[in-house]
């Protein structure tokens, strides 16, 4: 062996134990992101990883780990999607994203899930967090209680709802781990989090997670955004029965988030050699308690007057 030869795989075996596969193949699809995995659910291998362990701001992913201690109390029986919660003034003056909920407003906890669900309501969250646990303080309390019992190690949360806060961090693969648990436990929930809009009297205002339209296998789940996090999204994908769930996190904008979350989830479907389908699926959406129940039923609503976008 001359040297020549000898260098290259001396410099193909130190990369090899520097980078994983999975690590060197995100590198070779260029994902434009801070951080990204790729799963198989059904098997359980990460199909594609990169800065998995990067920290960074959840922005509204966080609502992800609300929605789950808010399905989780509704399970135990401790609160019911009939519940009529009534507004504080901390939830009504939320900035951001909003359901636009006003103070001393009683509202059906069913709406409020939904809020924050396809809307991503920051009041919507604050209302749930006060409804389950008395306060927010509690309940963030308990938010963190959850993320060490999920394994989430490298993950803090400070709020509710994502707003900008000190200290409030996590990771692409706590956001999988989070995310892969809620549906385990929740997966009547994308019947929520696959609706492309909900309205909320008389105002309608449209999911941003825009793959739903743009993908006729996806079915959910999140999407997050600060300045200082950047673009995030958490999508779930089923096709010919595999599942597939990617984590984009830190994108410059809303659209290289929905890109590269696309290009993941078709190279994970081709990796397994799932053909791509050729017709378009509605997004479905229905009733907390039939969901609890894992009803398949759905409804629709008429279309009303305004209409608002979440980024």
């Amino acid at each position: 062996m001359n040297r020549k030869t000898l260098s290259i795989v001396l410099c193909c075996t130190v990369l090899f134990f520097v980078f994983s596969p999975r690590e060197l193949f995100a590198d070779s699809l260029k994902i434009r992101a801070q951080s990204a995995v790729l799963k198989n659910l059904k098997t359980g291998e990460i199909l594609l990883s990169k800065n998995t362990d990067r920290g960074i701001p959840p922005a509204s992913i966080t609502k992800v780990l609300t929605l789950y201690l808010a399905f989780e109390a509704m399970e135990e029986g401790k609160v019911d999607p009939d519940d009529r919660v009534v507004i504080s003034r901390k939830a009504s003056r939320m900035k951001g994203s909003r359901m636009y909920v006003g103070e001393g407003e009683e509202v059906q906890l069913d709406d409020l899930i939904k809020g924050t669900a396809i809307v991503s309501g920051n009041d919507a969250a604050i209302a749930i967090a006060e409804h389950v646990d008395g306060d927010v303080d509690a309940f963030v309390r308990r938010m963190n209680a959850k993320a060490r019992v999920l394994g989430m190690t490298h993950s803090h949360f400070r709020n509710p709802n994502g707003l900008p806060a000190r200290g409030q961090v996590t990771t692409a693969r706590d956001v999988l781990r989070l995310c892969e648990s809620y549906l385990e436990r929740f997966p009547q929930s994308l019947e929520i989090h696959s609706m492309t809009s909900y309205t909320f009297q008389d105002v309608t205002q449209q999911n941003s997670n825009h793959l739903l339209e743009m993908c006729p296998d996806v079915d959910g789940l999140k999407t997050g955004f600060t300045r200082k996090s950047g673009y995030h999204i958490v999508v779930t994908a089923q096709r010919d029965g595999m599942r597939l769930m990617a984590v984009v996190m830190g994108a410059k904008s809303s659209s290289v988030r929905d890109r590269e979350a696309r290009r993941l989830i078709e190279e994970g479907f081709r990796m397994a050699q799932v053909p791509t389908p050729a017709i378009q699926k509605p997004a479905a959406g229905m009733k907390l308690k039939k969901a609890i129940a894992s009803s398949g039923s759905s409804k629709t609503s008429a279309r009303p007057k305004n209409n608002r976008s979440r980024l």
